[in-house]
């Protein structure tokens, strides 16, 4: 009897087609959430530290929107960056605010969007800080009450999916609640339910304006060390109502990622490829250190295969497109 030839591994290897047929792991268009900064007159522009990014005005967003859905990204997530800040975030749940005529703006000129929008206060107070301040403390129950009211503004301009992200304790059970008591019961809920205290919002910060005037958010925000701390989050949210669920950052924290898939399986999970993963990309490209298109291809597919459903990511519509032309990436 003859024996068998060993198996050769790079028999799959050899083409293209033969890579797409044994590819585990496919990103796709749908796959990705494009975030969106509108914001007010006086505050619109190019976002120095994250290039190809702008605070785009609420009459710049038409074109943005025809950019997305040109790409075959069919979700965004809105943030807001007012030019009125206090004490009590006031402009964040003022039904005529940023987000809420960019929300309204958006379903006016397509219902092929699903819209998000980011539920918080940090860019909407004067001290930057995600929640309510008294005596330097960041109080969770004067907050969610704050949150409450965000949330459902947001709704009720036409938000299909509101996402709280200031991480304060039983903030999507008050929000459930106010959803409902509103009538806004089809209104989804997709908590930022893990948050860590991360160094790579930088860039973040200042696109939204939104850096802290003290101290930083590591009473509400996770400590980067844990991660079993993270499926507590992710269950304890999933129990208050959400609908879906996100861990943020996404690159540094995949086994995070992983472990969270595994332990609420039944909700879809989000994953925020966040402002500081996108600019060292972009950075080292410029800089003729790594290939943009691959890298970043790299990192989003690292992320679907660590378990998330849906990404976030600033590399939407330039990703969306290189996907359309090849599914095949390129090393050098």
């Amino acid at each position: 009897m003859n024996e068998l030839s060993p198996r050769r591994m790079r028999r799959m290897r050899t083409t293209a087609a033969l890579r797409a047929l044994r590819r585990e792991t496919r990103l796709s268009p749908q796959d990705l959430v494009c975030p969106i900064f509108v914001a007010e007159d006086a505050v619109a522009g190019p976002v120095g530290s994250m290039p190809g990014v702008s605070r785009l005005r609420v009459s710049e967003l038409e074109r943005e929107i025809e950019s997305i859905l040109a790409a075959g990204v069919v979700s965004v997530l809105l943030f807001g960056v007012p030019t009125t800040k206090d004490a009590s975030g006031t402009s964040a749940y003022n039904g005529d605010g940023i987000v809420c005529r960019g929300v309204e703006r958006i379903k006016k000129l397509t219902d092929r969007l699903a819209v998000i929008t980011d539920v918080c206060l940090c860019s909407y107070m004067d001290h930057g800080h995600c929640g309510v301040v008294r005596e330097g403390v960041i109080r969770n129950d004067e907050t969610i009450e704050l949150l409450r009211k965000t949330a459902v503004a947001h709704a009720q301009a036409g938000a299909d999916l509101v996402a709280p992200s200031a991480m304060m304790d039983r903030q999507v059970r008050e929000i459930r609640g106010g959803l409902d008591a509103a009538g806004l019961t089809d209104v989804g809920i997709l908590s930022y339910a893990v948050k860590y205290a991360s160094s790579f919002y930088g860039p973040f910060r200042e696109a939204a304006v939104s850096k802290p005037a003290f101290g930083d958010r590591r009473s509400y925000q996770m400590d980067p060390a844990n991660a079993r701390e993270a499926t507590a989050e992710a269950r304890l949210d999933v129990a208050e109502g959400a609908d879906a669920i996100m861990v943020k950052p996404a690159l540094p924290y995949l086994d995070v990622v992983r472990s969270v898939r595994e332990a609420v399986p039944e909700v879809p999970l989000f994953a925020y490829q966040v402002s500081g993963e996108y600019s060292m990309i972009k950075a080292a490209a410029a800089n003729g250190w790594l290939d943009e298109r691959n890298a970043a291809l790299e990192a989003l597919t690292s992320i679907k295969r660590a378990g998330a459903d849906a990404i976030i990511t600033y590399f939407a519509k330039d990703v969306s497109r290189w996907l359309n032309g090849s599914c095949d990436f390129r090393v050098n």
